[in-house]
């Protein structure tokens, strides 16, 4: 089961960097959050997949048994879920935000600070 959830995180990172190499603002958005996505299942993979032990202490006992689940990642995977839809929530609303005042959601064409019919500089004096 491992290794099936592994190629999944690999495939999750390969598609995020493929959509984060994109110049659209939506598709860099979308591989953000693939991206995301891929890091918590690397995490919950990390952590054994373990599903007949849950991670809980049974009385008279101060550990864990050997066999039960890690609650580590799956603790940090909860906060990054939180963290991850915070950020995403955020570069919507930049991306929106950006795309009313420039009117395109291609990078390359979101030029305010540089336009493309001023003359270039003079290269030497």
């Amino acid at each position: 089961m491992e290794p099936l959830v592994a190629i999944l995180s690999g495939l999750f990172f390969s598609a995020a960097i493929y959509l984060m190499l994109s110049k659209f603002s939506i598709r860099i958005m979308l591989g953000i959050a693939i991206l995301g996505n891929g890091v918590n299942l690397l995490l919950f993979t990390a952590g054994r997949l373990t599903r007949e032990v849950p991670p809980i202490i049974p009385a008279g006992l101060d550990t864990l048994p050997a066999g039960a689940a890690n609650p580590l990642p799956q603790a940090l995977i909860l906060t990054a879920i939180v963290i991850s839809f915070s950020f995403l929530a955020f570069l919507l609303v930049l991306t929106y935000r950006a795309y009313q005042d420039t009117g395109t959601d291609n990078t390359d064409e979101m030029r305010l600070a540089e336009p493309r019919d001023e003359p270039v500089p003079p290269v030497g004096y």
